[in-house]
């Protein structure tokens, strides 16, 4: 049997140059991997936690390409939902991990809270996470370039809860993180968070922001090795809008990393998206990205019509919703994926109570009033945090399951967004125009 013969390549260029030009790509790999290395969290073991941030900080160089990125702002048909409503006079709270500066948010985030941090006010953001959440919610879109929110005139009330490795210990951290932003004026109440175990404390708290005419989405949990198998908590917390997320494509396929249940309400776009982070870009995918589409949608409905009841702002939601997988609501998209255009044009039949709190409230005396504070969105003061308790004294069901923030995975972008800031930023802070 005779052995077929492998052409021989000849190489124009010079065997020395040759080598020289080897040597210098090998370099650029073995820096490339250290780079990834280096900037992969030391906690990325951890079962509920999967981040890669890999050349992020170097993905600033001009705000014009990511346009073309944000596929959820077509298939949710922004343009003709800003016809109808822009967000305007609505102020929605991203109980997360902190807003940090960024030109898409410019004079968007209002003064909040960092119960992390008790000297910050919730404007600083070390992980990206809710800076993120925020721009998908209200990134200004007065100049066609940056992350673009779906809802671009609201504000964005931030009020810190998790700390550097994007976790939180104590849900009740959480809990008067949502009553403070009840009181301090929010409509809409985001919590791209989640854990396996529910918590009272926090129920109280989304009970309390129910009785005050306030909508409240949660992200339902990203499928982990180790993690929780069911929809997350607070998103399974009667009443509140629980988001699974939605992939690239003209046929709406459940993102695989997200969790399902029978506690699923709605979708939303959540993977492969363009996300704003201090300092730059990076591309995410996550329920936790999902969530805020939905927030950003109710935003658009309580702009259109500010006197709507929160109920009803739900009801409008659930029932314009586009219907997937199996007719009428099932464990992997809910209702179906959030329609902003419909929600605010179709004729839904009044409700006088949210349909999807079937539960009665936890059983403590009352809702009460969120814990004495001295501040307000605006103007900047320090904010003042209530004494906290030590994990010690938590029952186990505040503690257990409630240490998980970071649900968005944050992919790695690569070469698809090196143009994603504005030309002539040379440094990596953030000017203060756009």
């Amino acid at each position: 049997m005779s052995r077929l013969r492998t052409p021989r390549l000849v190489s124009a260029v010079p065997r020395k140059d040759a080598t020289a030009l080897l040597r210098v790509v090998g370099a650029l790999i073995l820096a490339a991997l250290g780079s990834l290395a280096a900037t992969t969290p030391q906690d990325a073991a951890t079962p509920e936690v999967a981040e890669l941030r890999a050349g992020a900080a170097e993905q600033r160089a001009s705000r014009a390409g990511t346009a073309d990125d944000q596929w959820q702002l077509a298939t949710l048909h922004a343009t003709r939902a800003w016809q109808l409503a822009d967000g305007a006079g609505v102020t929605v709270a991203v109980v997360d991990s902190g807003v940090g500066d960024h030109a898409d948010l410019n004079g968007q985030v209002l003064n909040g809270l960092d119960l992390v941090d008790n000297s910050g006010d919730g404007r600083d953001d070390p992980v990206g996470h809710g800076t993120t959440v925020a721009a998908l919610i209200a990134g200004r879109a007065d100049d066609g370039r940056g992350v673009v929110g779906l809802a671009p005139k609201a504000k964005i009330l931030p009020v810190r809860v998790l700390d550097e490795g994007n976790k939180y210990d104590d849900a009740r951290v959480v809990a008067e993180g949502v009553r403070w932003a009840v009181d301090h004026g929010a409509h809409v109440v985001n919590l791209s968070l989640g854990g396996g175990i529910a918590s009272d404390a926090l129920a109280e708290a989304i009970d309390y922001a129910f009785a005050k005419d306030v909508v409240v989405v949660a992200c339902v949990g990203n499928v982990s090795t180790g993690g929780p198998t069911e929809i997350w908590y607070p998103a399974r917390e009667p009443g509140v809008l629980a988001v699974t997320a939605i992939a690239p494509g003209t046929q709406h396929q459940l993102w695989q990393g997200s969790l399902t249940g029978e506690q699923a309400v709605l979708a939303a776009p959540g993977t492969d998206l363009v996300g704003a982070r201090p300092g730059g870009y990076w591309k995410v995918q996550g329920t936790s990205f999902a969530a805020p589409l939905v927030s950003a949608t109710a935003a658009l409905v309580r702009s259109r019509w500010p006197d709507m009841p929160a109920a009803e702002v739900v009801q409008r939601l659930i029932t314009t919703a586009q219907d997937l997988g199996p007719a009428g609501r099932d464990d992997e998209y809910g209702y179906g994926l959030v329609d902003p255009v419909a929600a605010l044009t179709a004729e839904v039949t009044p409700v006088r109570t949210n349909t999807l709190d079937t539960a009665p409230p936890p059983g403590k005396a009352g809702f009460g009033t969120a814990p004495a504070q001295t501040r307000s969105p605006s103007p900047a003061t320090s904010p003042s945090a209530t004494a906290e308790a030590t994990a010690e004294a938590l029952p186990r069901r505040e503690r257990g399951g409630l240490n998980l923030a970071l649900v968005g995975v944050v992919a790695l972008a690569g070469g698809a967004i090196t143009a994603l800031r504005r030309a002539d930023l040379k440094s990596s802070r953030l000017p203060d125009g756009r």
